[in-house]
């Protein structure tokens, strides 16, 4: 396929989901099978600006004045990917199947640049309604922040220490002959790994040996921050009572060195069915994993005896934007609504497994302050056992009344939320 012929297949996806509430991946997904023509190369580009469109949306319509599917691919190309005007008008000619040539309008749009006198949320490219809470958070830095949530995220991953090191693991990834040079250490996290977007979006990892002998794991240096500032230890007893599929459970496992004993909970077991064959792969031997009982409390024995007990809290993902641009355009305060009491579910179950002395670890992949510093403040003002615990920032980091926030402008990560509540 011609990029202009790439161009169409990206409006047409984009225009499915104007119409249908759906995630990016599956109507990107739908396309390719209805369009089996399309070749690996393709895919990918065409992946890219469905999801390059979706991150620079508001910004782009606000840019070319039309806020439809046809600016948005054209903004992204435009100012997200770096194409010249001409490039992408050339790209249109001599193609039947890409669109129709700019307007004069959209040719006058496409070679200035009004973005300076956008609102916050179109420079930042959120949505309008979060303004406030943005506000918040970053106050006149929010347009920055923004735009930082809207930009492509590396491929990060997490060493395995129980099977080898970050050197061990950098030197076997530059083999790889999908990568063109080797994998970076992560600037903050001791056992992160980094390969940059361009190469990252399409590299196979799960196919590499390293993988397959439980090497590493996919994981963003945000949450191995997270995850290490839960102050886990070898010989602790430690419950993650939102593990999901096993992601910070692993870390726990490593920093544990395999000596103590983890506790894996949480309330849809269903999320809990890939952290088996993981614990297996990564050599974890001190794992034990408890899904919810209907006629009992499966963590009943564990009351007031865990050293650390990880909430590793539903949200919104905000934090996360820059790997699902689509979901900051589908969420709703509803959702966010919801959101807020499955956290203060969560922490009503957590917080009677901490022994006295222990540590309540509250973490999000979220930068909205209801569900961060507004959430710990709420379980403070009605648990008195409970009193925050300092915690030291492993990178740049915003403090916050209860915790550290981290975020893709400050620390080059997710945006992590991570609070410390020790037992009096």
């Amino acid at each position: 396929m011609r990029p202009g012929a790439r161009q169409q297949a990206a409006i047409e996806i984009l225009s499915t989901l104007e119409n249908q509430r759906q995630p990016a991946a599956d109507a990107v997904k739908a396309w390719m099978l209805a369009h089996r023509f399309a070749g690996s190369k393709d895919r990918a580009e065409i992946g890219d600006l469905v999801f390059g469109a979706l991150r620079w949306k508001q910004s782009s319509a606000w840019r070319i004045g039309a806020d439809a599917p046809r600016a948005w691919v054209w903004g992204a190309l435009r100012w997200g990917f770096g194409w010249s005007a001409e490039a992408i008008e050339q790209s249109l000619y001599e193609d039947p199947h890409a669109p129709s040539p700019p307007t004069e309008a959209e040719r006058a749009a496409l070679a200035s640049d009004n973005i300076a006198d956008a609102p916050p949320w179109v420079r930042g490219d959120y949505p309008e309604w979060l303004d406030a809470s943005l506000t918040r958070a970053f106050a006149d830095e929010r347009a920055e922040e923004g735009a930082a949530l809207a930009a492509p995220a590396s491929l990060d991953l997490r060493t395995n220490t129980l099977k080898t090191d970050r050197e061990k693991l950098i030197a076997a990834l530059g083999e790889s002959p999908k990568l063109t040079e080797p994998p970076s250490p992560t600037p903050y996290a001791p056992e992160g790994v980094r390969i940059p977007w361009k190469q990252g979006r399409t590299f196979p990892w799960a196919t590499e040996q390293s993988f397959v002998k439980g090497w590493f794991e996919v994981q963003d240096e945000g949450s191995q921050l997270a995850a290490l500032l839960s102050g886990a230890a070898p010989g602790m007893q430690i419950a993650d009572v939102c593990a999901g599929g096993g992601g910070k459970t692993l870390a726990l496992a490593a920093m544990m060195q395999n000596k103590g004993q983890i506790f894996a909970h949480d309330v849809d077991g269903r999320r809990l069915a890939p952290i088996k064959e993981r614990a297996d792969r990564a050599g974890v031997r001190n794992l034990q994993i408890r899904p919810p009982l209907r006629t009992r409390d499966a963590l009943e024995d564990l009351r007031g005896r865990m050293d650390v007990v990880l909430v590793d809290a539903p949200c919104t993902g905000s934090g996360t934007w820059r790997r699902s641009p689509d979901s900051k355009w589908r969420l709703r305060p509803n959702a966010l609504a919801k959101r807020l009491e499955e956290q203060r579910q969560a922490l009503a179950l957590a917080a009677p497994l901490v022994k006295p002395g222990g540590t309540l670890v509250y973490v999000t992949c979220s930068v909205l302050p209801e569900e961060n510093e507004d959430q710990v403040a709420a379980f403070l003002a009605t648990d008195s056992e409970f009193s925050p615990k300092p915690l030291a920032a492993p990178a740049p980091a915003r403090t916050r009344t209860h915790g550290l926030q981290m975020t893709p402008l400050m620390t080059g990560c997710d945006g992590f939320y991570v609070a410390a509540l020790q037992r009096r």
